[in-house]
């Protein structure tokens, strides 16, 4: 039993490093350390066939299959020319309202350039510019497209499509209606944008301008290469990658891996729901209309691509006949609030993991802690506090315990002098001890136990909250998101660390009383690479934890406390 608690510590620490790195592999849509991540869904569907369907060989992979249950009318006569002006070739149209800026390409319409007007490309430099979430460039491939399949050449995302007008809102063009026709069907796209939201508003007028009857469907889906998303590190990851949410199968990550190999499993057909791809902090999601038909697709498109869309069967359309089908396409900051008003589970992709349920009321406190503060660095040192308070009589217990064992410590040294190798003579004689003294040997672990759970918890609110990405907290802290760039916080923490460990009971074994020396250092050097809100966290724990022990440890030694006898 000896130093028995110390081995507990070393015990809880590795079970922390194997739980986040455990949170690693699932942000990524890797299989758990504890086995195959369980399936999600109740309708599972394996990709390996993607992008064969109905397409003719040798078409663009990037165009999707008709679904399953689709119908393709290859007779259907092709109309006319198109009545207005046909845009430029390549002509990119811009859209902007005060939060959000994008290109739509006269190609099929596509969506091939977003940029967020309030969130900078690097937070380390103001200079870099605005964050630019989609692009068509090689290497940060990621655009947003719509057409039709289920009838020979019918508009899709490659078809050339013609500006019909622009919609101009206070002197700036917010909205644009594009056009195209082709396999007997004429559509009709608006895209539009309103004052201060990231929404994207695409509604699709589809007409049967042909003589015979067809049954299209309509497809939504984003496009993306694996490119690492802006501001990754190289000590922690998050997901990035495609995502599906239905009210039967819930949130369900889909990686680029899975989908490359054919084992992609997720949502299929449903009523309700959204697709979309997430990177740290950020989402683009298709939202189609709640109670309308679809069915969640992800495939390979090549070239490095994947894609995760849904279809939407627009049923029979007799010559003549008009359909109209409205959707979302959301691209914008990870703000729950916000989300949670576009589509039921969009919340969901800030994905706290295992530790959601304990994880979401200490956003809440965080946020409303930041609205009586105004500083998200004070709200975490202010939400820092209150936890650590909330757990004070566990903690408070765990100290009592070790500083009885410190204060035994002197003749713990002497009953193993005495008893040598004698292991049994040895610890019996340990336990004569902690039973006269009343002591624990597992008392100082078991309260830490308790609390773990809620600081894992508290680690994934401050790595997944966009809120303190380029939020400053004071002095040369100009982003929580972002290391310290001098390295103060680190070194602060490594301080800390050692005289938590003066504090503490010294191991007998010299190799952990080394170990115990050392760790502070190599936690800091870990640290240098953390964002400064975990860094701030971790040093405002430890400098309550010190002064709560110090405290303690003076009591039950009978010293002075505060200038007073204990």
């Amino acid at each position: 039993m000896q130093q028995s608690h110390k081995t507990v510590l070393w015990v809880i620490l590795s079970i922390c490093l194997v739980m986040l790195w455990n949170n690693w592999q699932e942000q990524h849509g890797q299989p758990t350390l504890f086995g195959q991540k369980p399936a999600q869904t109740a309708q599972q569907q394996t990709q390996a066939q993607q992008g064969n369907g109905n397409q003719a060989a040798g078409a663009d992979a990037s165009i999707p299959s008709a679904p399953a249950n689709g119908s393709s009318d290859a007779s259907a006569a092709v109309p006319g020319n198109e009545a207005s002006q046909p845009a430029k070739a390549g002509e990119t149209i811009t859209l902007q309202n005060d939060v959000i800026k994008l290109g739509i390409d006269s190609v099929g319409g596509q969506i091939s350039y977003s940029e967020l007007l309030h969130h900078i490309h690097n937070t380390q430099d103001p200079n870099s510019g605005n964050l630019v979430i989609q692009s068509d460039r090689q290497g940060t491939y990621f655009v947003g497209q719509t057409g039709l399949v289920g009838v020979k050449d019918a508009p899709n995302h490659t078809t050339p499509m013609t500006v019909v007008r622009r919609i101009e809102t206070n002197g700036q063009t917010t909205g644009v209606v594009l056009a195209a026709e082709g396999g007997g069907l004429r559509i009709e796209r608006t895209y539009q944008l309103s004052p201060g939201s990231y929404e994207i508003k695409v509604d699709n007028r589809v007409t049967n301008v042909g003589e015979q009857s067809v049954s299209p469907a309509l497809y939504l889906q984003l496009t993306r290469d694996t490119h690492e998303a802006p501001g990754q590190s190289g000590y922690y990851k998050t997901y990035a990658g495609p995502v599906v949410y239905t009210d039967a199968d819930k949130f369900q990550k889909v990686s680029f891996d899975d989908i490359q190999k054919g084992k992609a499993k997720h949502s299929g057909k449903a009523t309700d729901g959204w697709v979309g791809i997430i990177q740290h902090y950020f989402v683009s999601a298709w939202v189609p209309k709640q109670g309308q038909a679809r069915e969640y697709y992800t495939r390979s498109v090549g070239n490095g691509r994947y894609a995760a869309g849904a279809y939407e069967p627009l049923g029979q359309i007799n010559a003549g006949q008009t359909v109209d089908v409205g959707e979302t396409l959301f691209i914008g900051p990870q703000d729950q609030d916000v989300l949670a008003k576009v589509a039921p589970g969009l919340d969901l992709v800030v994905d706290y993991g295992w530790v959601t349920a304990i994880a979401k009321p200490l956003f809440w406190l965080l946020t409303f802690l930041h609205g009586i503060l105004g500083n998200w660095g004070w709200a975490i040192v202010a939400l820092t506090i209150l936890v650590k308070l909330a757990f004070f009589p566990l903690q408070a217990a765990s100290y009592r315990s070790m500083a009885k064992m410190r204060k035994v410590q002197p003749r713990l040294n002497a009953i193993r002098e005495r008893y040598g190798d004698d292991r049994m003579k040895l610890n019996q004689a340990m336990m004569e001890l902690y039973k006269e003294e009343k002591i624990n040997p597992l008392g100082g672990c078991l309260p830490i136990l308790v609390q773990i759970p809620v600081f894992i918890a508290l680690y994934w609110v401050l790595l997944a909250s966009v809120e303190i990405r380029n939020a400053p907290w004071i002095g040369w802290i100009h982003d929580l998101s972002s290391p310290d760039p001098f390295y103060i916080l680190p070194l602060l923490m490594a301080g800390t660390m050692f005289l938590q460990t003066h504090l503490n009971p010294k191991p007998a074994d010299p190799v952990q009383a080394k170990m115990m020396m050392f760790m502070p250092l190599i936690f800091s050097v870990m640290f240098f690479f953390f964002p400064s809100g975990l860094v701030l966290y971790w040093v405002v724990s430890n400098i309550f934890s010190i002064v709560q022990q110090w405290v303690i440890t003076r009591h039950i030694e009978g010293k002075p406390v505060f200038g007073r006898a204990a």
